[in-house]
């Protein structure tokens, strides 16, 4: 094989590799699932135990708006958060906020240790890897659903967000009959 020949060869290796590399994504692309998944359906149900050991039940909060917050020890943007959630709790639960945090540490004495730290006002509960599936998989905290009176999801936070833009939404669902 000469010298042409073997470059020739090495261009269509290369050509291949592309294009199985673009195939590759393409198909990753239609698989992939949107990004907000359970936005505008219901919201998955669970029962769990908070860190006192009373039942937590997403089904008995019907009726009520429910800010769902996924957080842990070790997540900054969480620890921001957090006593903003104790505040809203104080300021909206009459008019039908309930706040429901699940912490995703590994260890339950980390997640009290926070609780009685910054003085968390609703129930904590941990979650696990069965529960972050239900919500679409806990790719990264916080983590924070809004779910109107009726058990849909309205609003889905990922990440550090701005507060203010969870507050309106908070406050226009709360407005809702």
């Amino acid at each position: 094989m000469n010298a042409d020949a073997k470059a020739r060869a090495a261009q269509r290796r290369l050509m291949l590799g592309v294009l199985l590399l673009a195939a590759c994504f393409a198909a990753g692309a239609q698989t992939a699932t949107p990004a907000e998944p359970l936005v505008g359906k219901m919201a998955p149900e669970f029962t769990r135990r908070d860190l006192n050991g009373a039942s937590i039940n997403l089904a008995s909060f019907r009726g009520k708006v429910v800010l769902l917050d996924f957080w842990a020890t070790w997540c900054a943007s969480c620890q921001v958060e957090m006593p903003v959630f104790v505040q809203w709790k104080r300021e909206y639960g009459p008019r039908g906020l309930q706040v429901i945090g699940i912490s995703m540490d590994d260890d339950s004495q980390l997640a009290r240790r926070m609780k009685a730290k910054l003085r968390l006002n609703y129930p904590v509960a941990m979650g696990d890897e069965k529960l972050g599936e239900l919500y679409g998989g806990v790719l990264g905290l916080p983590l924070t659903y809004l779910i109107d009176r009726k058990g849909k999801v309205r609003a889905k936070f990922q990440g550090e967000t701005d507060l203010k833009t969870i507050e309106k939404q908070l406050k226009a669902l709360l407005a809702e009959p």
